[in-house]
């Protein structure tokens, strides 16, 4: 089954999000929009892992939370990867703190002592938004810069857990569930 590490937000959060960014949607932009029901950070990719492994990955994961104190997640602001002018992926970003770093890291170095690779990639926290669809040429997002840059969003949202998460891939769209749910210290 195909797993991910998660923090999920609660769903009037979500709600909010979707409509800050109803200005994105109604542009006509070749996107395919994620539902909000599906907005989540990711906070590690595990891929393909059998059945029989989950029970151990659940373990490791509700010793990283019970370590990790609960915390704020900082959004704001609307962004691409790679670039605006050529962007494959829309988000809304959620702010590095040294909270969020450090459960990271935890989480990286736990899952690497059980055979998981490490994240070499920079640590770039987002919500995706939408995934581009077709390639239409520079023109298709002329623009886009600034209109994100005019979409107002801000939010302190507190986390109190993180989710070990399945994702089922269906010709109608993804969809996601959660195994496990790690609460996190309190503090």
């Amino acid at each position: 089954m195909r797993l991910f590490v998660a923090l999920n937000l609660p769903k009037c959060e979500r709600q909010r999000i979707h409509r800050a960014a109803r200005a994105l949607r109604e542009q006509g932009l070749p996107v395919r929009w994620v539902d909000p029901k599906r907005y989540h950070l990711t906070l590690k990719f595990l891929g393909e892992v059998r059945g029989e492994h989950v029970e151990r990955i659940a373990a490791i994961l509700g010793r990283v939370a019970a370590e990790s104190p609960a915390f704020s997640a900082d959004l704001s602001g609307f962004g691409a990867f790679p670039s605006v002018r050529r962007p494959d992926v829309l988000w809304l970003g959620i702010e590095p703190t040294p909270a969020l770093r450090c459960l990271k890291q935890g989480i990286e170095w736990a899952l690497a002592d059980a055979g998981f690779d490490r994240e070499t990639r920079a640590f770039h926290p987002h919500l995706t938004m939408g995934r581009v669809e077709r390639e239409d040429g520079a023109g298709a997002f002329r623009g886009l810069d600034e209109l994100m840059a005019a979409l107002s969003y801000t939010a302190s949202v507190p986390v109190r857990s993180m989710e070990l998460m399945r994702s089922q891939t269906f010709r109608e769209g993804a969809t996601h569930t959660v195994l496990s749910s790690f609460p996190f210290a309190a503090g």
